[in-house]
């Protein structure tokens, strides 16, 4: 593996399964600042901010054998950049995260397109102009005219009660129907009416003919894969330690002594021997397979949505798209596609939003405002879905509020 010093970007080959990380608690020092649980983003965030800003020393660690979380990336047996669990797409509005994650990579700019077949027909998503013309002969040629034709169809609801009320009076019927109803069944096992309306009360429509999936002003992927990120960020800084496939819940009363816990796991798992019910996430499950298609590619873009029921997966993602892939694999006569499956078994990916769910949560997070030095952040511990990006500010702002309060303090030089 490439070595780098800490002020310097590390581009060389390698991943972090190969940081010979231990296992268990062996071997440590006696007390470290923080202990924080969770390899990935947020907790690497929280890692990196403490130790450049501070001084402080932090232990990470993470049951699985690598960092960066659901963001590990590596290249396959076929040569492959490919993510483990699931493509991940870089894309922000805020000046302060691309300003940090530029720190750590060289970027390549990418604006994500995801098709979607529906009827047979291959089709823009988000829908647009192209897409109503060509599921519905809509011979839509402008936004006014894109306006009026949803005008027509939109159902109006001033208080929609459920995600298809909602959908309804956003889209209209045809899109719903066509795009919606049925990929949110299979995403979530339940069916719009089932959801709370703020699932699908944002759901994008576009007026015009843009036709890519994000609209923020920063869209791009790291030149080197995300887990070169997480290398970068925190694999030669002396104050980060890490202790892999090394489960919190079966050495939480041996550790070293510390001043704060952060956890960044499921809110609900840590509170789980008071015997109270769990809250609901979907997961995702992923069928990987080879082919040799004519021209080297199997479909027309990296996401291909599958929103109707003639078929069980949601998605097909060929990783093979994406342009910081290795150079050789362009020529390559094979590719690998993922076909995505939502699962209720596994690791927890999206939090289920529902009114029974979240008033269960929000009792979660009362107990945890009490808990005397713990930390409670990211998309697990607040039971919300984050993007990358939201990951990131979520950590950074979570950082400035410790130190603001007094509870993180520079270390004495």
């Amino acid at each position: 593996m490439a070595t780098c010093r800490a002020d310097t970007i590390c581009e060389g080959p390698g991943t972090a399964k190969a940081i010979g990380a231990a296992s268990g608690l062996e071997g440590l020092e006696e007390e470290y600042d923080l202990v924080i649980i969770g390899a990935g983003l947020s907790g690497g965030v929280i890692a990196e901010r403490a130790s450049k800003e501070l001084g402080l020393k932090s232990l990470i660690l993470d049951k699985r054998d690598h960092i960066g979380g659901n963001c590990f990336d590596f290249i396959d047996e076929h040569g492959f950049r490919i993510s483990q669990y699931g493509v991940h797409l870089f894309h922000t509005q805020h000046e302060r995260v691309w300003d940090y994650v530029n720190r750590f990579s060289e970027w390549m700019p990418y604006e994500h397109r995801v098709k979607g077949v529906v009827d047979g027909k291959l089709i823009p998503i988000p829908p647009s102009q192209e897409t109503v013309n060509i599921l519905f002969e809509a011979n839509v040629n402008s936004e006014e005219e894109m306006e009026a034709w949803l005008a027509e169809r939109r159902i109006k609801n001033p208080d929609p009660k459920n995600g298809e009320e909602a959908a309804l009076s956003v889209a209209g019927t045809e899109l719903y129907e066509a795009i919606f109803k049925y990929y949110t069944y299979k995403q979530w096992d339940k069916y719009p009416t089932e959801l709370d309306a703020s699932v699908l009360m944002r759901i994008p429509v576009r007026k015009n003919k843009d036709d890519r999936y994000f609209t923020d002003p920063h869209q791009a992927l790291p030149k080197h894969g995300y887990t070169k990120i997480f290398e970068n960020m925190l694999l030669n800084d002396p104050n980060i330690t890490f202790r892999l496939s090394t489960d919190f819940f079966e050495v939480k009363d041996k550790l070293p002594k510390h001043k704060l816990l952060v956890f960044t796991g499921p809110i609900d798992a840590y509170y789980a021997s008071l015997g109270m019910p769990k809250l609901e996430y979907r997961s995702l499950r992923f069928e990987k397979e080879y082919h040799e298609p004519e021209g080297g590619y199997f479909q027309e873009a990296l996401q291909v949505n599958h929103p109707q029921m003639n078929v069980p997966y949601t998605r097909i993602v060929e990783y093979k798209h994406k342009p910081n892939q290795p150079e050789e694999v362009y020529t390559k006569p094979g590719t690998v596609i993922f076909k995505e499956y939502s699962v209720d078994v596994g690791d927890p990916y999206y939090p289920v939003p529902n009114p029974d769910n979240q008033a269960l949560y929000l009792k979660y997070k009362e107990m945890a405002e009490k808990e005397a030095g713990v930390c409670f952040v990211g998309r697990l511990a607040s039971y919300k879905y984050f993007n990358m990006d939201q990951a990131i500010l979520n950590s950074l702002e979570m950082f400035d509020e410790l130190v603001a309060k007094g509870t993180l303090t520079k270390k004495d030089a």
